[in-house]
């Protein structure tokens, strides 16, 4: 029988100034994260070679054109020196638009790799919003631009550990703002768009709770309409269709149970009740998560045609290029896109 053929995954270096380079060395240290998956980092190579320095790693820096390059090192630090980096004007701690532009570069180039099927998944490090804005990103923020060189509309942040998987209905938008977003047509989409990812991270027939809004679930309108007027409009929706789900060229079933009182359907999902929890604005989803696997969280962009992965942490300006930083988060990001990227290459998503 043929050897399984490890996945190659892109790391994008991230906002050069902050904790992307070190950590990116530091998860790269490890010996079974070079065993589990072949990686090529997008960045720049003097970055990369002063963030091995400070790090003290034994780690040979290689300067490859792919993972087909004869100079390419299962065992090394292999960088696709395909970012320009002015180093005049940029300083570790101090992002700024030399610093944004390098790291919007590492992303279209990673994201091209991927979508060209040269790697099999995309791993991002942290970027500094303000930096990539003053460099003339014009999008909100990370994710929306994959989205555009991804060429989808819509995408949704999952979050996943070992214990729980929660994807939100809503992101980054003032509290009002989300209960206002709430629709009964963008509840039934945020399943949708979770259904890939699922089949990716192993789940075949996935038992999906959606959270209540109001305490107690709305106690019978005693604590709001929501859960009678939006949610539940839209579970019936989904569990009218949940045995014959066709996404792509494959069937899915699912169970789709709700709403259930926030306060407790994390934990029941915790206890194997659930395989994904569909929060409906991001402090629902994000506290439970952190408050359980702060440093072993990872962000999974649902909606993509690609496998993306990242830390779920930022640039940590603080503590960056002082070698404070863990790499647990990143290496918990690897883990996960090695996972999916086998259960995808298997036929078991899609």
């Amino acid at each position: 029988m043929a050897s399984e053929r490890i996945p190659r995954l892109v790391l994008t270096m991230g906002d050069p100034s902050g904790i992307g380079p070190e950590v990116i060395v530091k998860a790269l240290c490890d010996p079974t994260v070079r065993q589990r998956a072949h990686c090529l980092v997008v960045g720049n190579a003097v970055v990369m070679q002063r963030a091995v320095e400070l790090v003290g790693a034994k780690l040979p820096v290689r300067s490859v054109s792919d993972f087909s390059d004869p100079a390419f090192d299962p065992d090394g630090l292999n960088v696709l020196d395909a970012v320009a980096l002015d180093l005049r004007r940029w300083t570790p701690r101090q992002p700024n638009a030399e610093s944004g532009r390098a790291a919007i570069r590492a992303i279209e180039v990673a994201t091209q790799l991927v979508l060209q099927g040269v790697a099999d998944a995309l791993v991002t490090a942290p970027i500094h919003k303000a930096a990539a804005h003053q460099a003339g990103l014009p999008f909100a923020g990370h994710t929306e631009f994959l989205a555009a060189l991804c060429g989808v509309t819509e995408t949704r942040l999952m979050l996943v550990c070992d214990e729980l998987r929660v994807i939100h209905v809503t992101g980054h938008m003032a509290l009002r703002d989300a209960l206002a977003a709430l629709t009964p047509e963008r509840i039934v989409k945020t399943v949708e768009l979770a259904l890939p990812v699922l089949k990716w991270l192993g789940f075949d027939h996935p038992r999906i709770a959606i959270a209540a809004l109001n305490p107690h679930a709305g106690e019978g309108g005693a604590f709001g309409d929501e859960e009678e007027r939006l949610i539940r409009p839209a579970i019936e929706r989904l569990q009218t269709q949940a045995s014959h789900w066709l996404i792509g060229h494959w069937s899915f079933g699912l169970e789709v149970f709700g709403p259930i009182p926030a306060d407790s359907v994390f934990w029941q999902a915790c206890q194997g009740a659930f395989d994904l929890v569909v929060a409906l604005y991001h402090d629902q989803g994000h506290i439970p998560v952190k408050v359980l696997a702060f440093d072993r969280a990872v962000n999974v962009t649902a909606g993509l045609p690609i496998i993306r992965t990242s830390p779920d942490h930022g640039v940590a300006l603080d503590i960056a290029w002082q070698n404070k930083a863990r790499a647990t988060s990143l290496m918990a990001a690897i883990r996960w896109a090695v996972m999916m990227a086998k259960h995808r290459a298997s036929g078991r998503g899609g």
